[in-house]
């Protein structure tokens, strides 16, 4: 009886021992969901990335004759011609011609696209004052809004200075100060001095 009764515990420590095993071995074979879950984990880590590289970008301002004026951000090395594209391209009636749409863009620019009416009125320098802001100095050239023939009534600025103001103005925006002018090649101090009196903005 002693005998049968180690029996029983032997045979009951046996069966203990083979349900750890057991347990074991499923620890260190983990079942196909658990091999699933990290399968997912992994594919996520190498998702790529949604979303553009701030430093890869810029913002611009597109306005004037366009179908959806606003701010677009695009590639930094992207062209004028893209920005109105994303702004729903031009109206009937812009002055496509009065754009250079092949320069690059400018990180925080304004890109304004004239009318043929603006374009015209630029042209000719006969900019009337509710358009210009000037009344009170009408007599004096704006520079911001001046054709090439009104800046070439000032003196010392012939064909080739009023041609670099008005690339100046379309690459920059407007001049924040007649002394602004001095940035541009060819026209210093010297030239300033003689057209100050005589320019506004």
């Amino acid at each position: 009886l002693v005998f049968s009764g180690c029996g029983r515990e032997v045979r009951g420590s046996l069966e203990e021992l083979s349900v750890t095993d057991d347990e074991e071995s499923e620890d260190k074979n983990p079942g196909s969901e658990d091999a699933d879950g990290g399968e997912n984990h992994s594919q996520d880590k190498t998702a790529p990335e949604s979303g553009k590289d701030p430093e890869e970008t810029v913002f611009v301002y597109v306005c004037g004759a366009v179908n959806a004026p606003g701010v677009y951000e695009l590639e930094k090395d992207a062209r004028v011609f893209e920005a109105i594209g994303l702004a729903g391209g031009m109206t009937g009636e812009a002055a496509a011609e009065a754009v250079n749409q092949a320069r690059p863009v400018a990180d925080g620019e304004q890109i304004y696209v004239p009318t043929v009416q603006e374009a015209q009125m630029q042209g000719a320098g006969v900019l009337e004052d509710t358009v210009t802001g000037n009344a009170d100095e009408s007599g004096k050239v704006n520079i911001n809004t001046a054709g090439k023939e009104e800046l070439m009534t000032l003196t010392g600025i012939g064909e080739a200075k009023a041609q670099s103001i008005l690339d100046y103005r379309e690459e920059h925006g407007q001049f924040g100060s007649t002394e602004d002018l001095m940035q541009i090649e060819g026209i210093k101090e010297g030239v300033f001095n003689k057209i100050k009196e005589d320019i506004t903005i």
